[in-house]
């Protein structure tokens, strides 16, 4: 049997929060060093050093939502095969009812080989 979707759905929620999070975070580091009122050459290097760090939490988040896009693309790609498999195996059910002892072997319920199955026939 396949994985749960919806749980998977969750982990991809869950890595969007994760990229608002790290977002976030690179706004309070940025926004706090501002704050600071610092001036002068280590004050530059170090807003400098801030808005460096704060850009690559920036790309680690859209990284997070690149990875979160991916895992919901497979999910649903998942989810349509699943419906393709379900659907040939009422199809399948429906004739066997009609034409009993034809020779046709079914795949185990749910497995993926119902997309291969040629029902055209039978």
């Amino acid at each position: 049997m396949y994985g749960d979707t919806d749980v998977i759905r969750r982990r991809a929620a869950e890595l969007r929060e994760q990229g608002v999070d790290l977002r976030g975070l690179a706004d309070r580091l940025v926004a706090r060093t501002d704050a600071v009122g610092w001036t002068g050459r280590a004050a530059d290097a170090l807003a400098l050093r801030v808005r460096e760090r704060a850009a690559h939490l920036r790309a680690v988040a859209a990284r997070h939502d690149t990875a979160a896009d991916s895992i919901e693309a497979h999910v649903a790609e998942v989810d349509r095969l699943k419906d393709a498999i379900a659907a040939a195996e009422r199809q399948a059910r429906r004739r066997a009812d009609r034409l009993p002892g034809d020779g046709f072997v079914a795949p185990p319920p749910g497995h993926q080989d119902w997309l291969a199955v040629d029902l055209r026939g039978h």
